[in-house]
């Protein structure tokens, strides 16, 4: 009788094979959020996120390295009309409720899921900027404190984060 198992030799060969094919894959881009550094600038107007005040973003995708934003509202207007389609992997904003609003760090969230308080006295770096929240607790007292309205993502229209206005619409300059 013949057996059809592999001898020990023939199965260590067979493991190491697949163990070394395993190990010349490509590792798969992380889907995870990077963190800010001194280097870190904004995609949209080159802008060093670390040097401004309010909540940042960021868009990882699929393939390539991933695009940051300096306010929440160059964010959200990238995601609402993508300039260009290319698969994401995750967009993330910062709970304000977990940093500081002045040197915010880390405490990334899903923006798709985040609570936005759109309208509040806030500033972040580029004016006027929506809030973000990981709870709507947390985005109701800051709204009771600040102003504005609590919001969920599919609730903010691409009227509310409308990027053409900016420097040429301010007349303090």
């Amino acid at each position: 009788m013949s057996s059809f198992a592999p001898s020990p030799l023939r199965r260590a060969l067979l493991l190491a094979a697949v163990f070394t094919a395993a190990g010349c894959a490509k590792p798969e881009p992380s889907t995870q959020p990077r963190a800010i550094t001194r280097e870190t600038v904004c995609s949209l107007d080159g802008m060093t996120l670390a040097d401004y005040p309010g909540p940042k973003g960021q868009i990882v995708y699929a393939q390539g390295e991933p695009d940051f934003f300096c306010d929440t509202v160059e964010l959200v207007a990238i995601l609402l009309r993508p300039e260009q389609v290319r698969a994401i992997a995750g967009a993330y904003t910062q709970d304000m409720a977990a940093t500081d609003w002045t040197q915010p760090l880390d405490h990334w969230i899903d923006a798709r899921r985040a609570i936005y308080v759109v309208g509040s006295d806030a500033k972040g770096s580029m004016g006027p900027t929506l809030a973000t929240f990981a709870r709507v607790e947390d985005a109701q007292a800051f709204a009771a404190r600040h102003g504005g309205q609590v919001l969920h993502f599919e609730q903010i229209t691409p009227a509310m984060v409308n990027l053409d206005g900016g420097v040429l619409k301010d007349e303090r300059m």
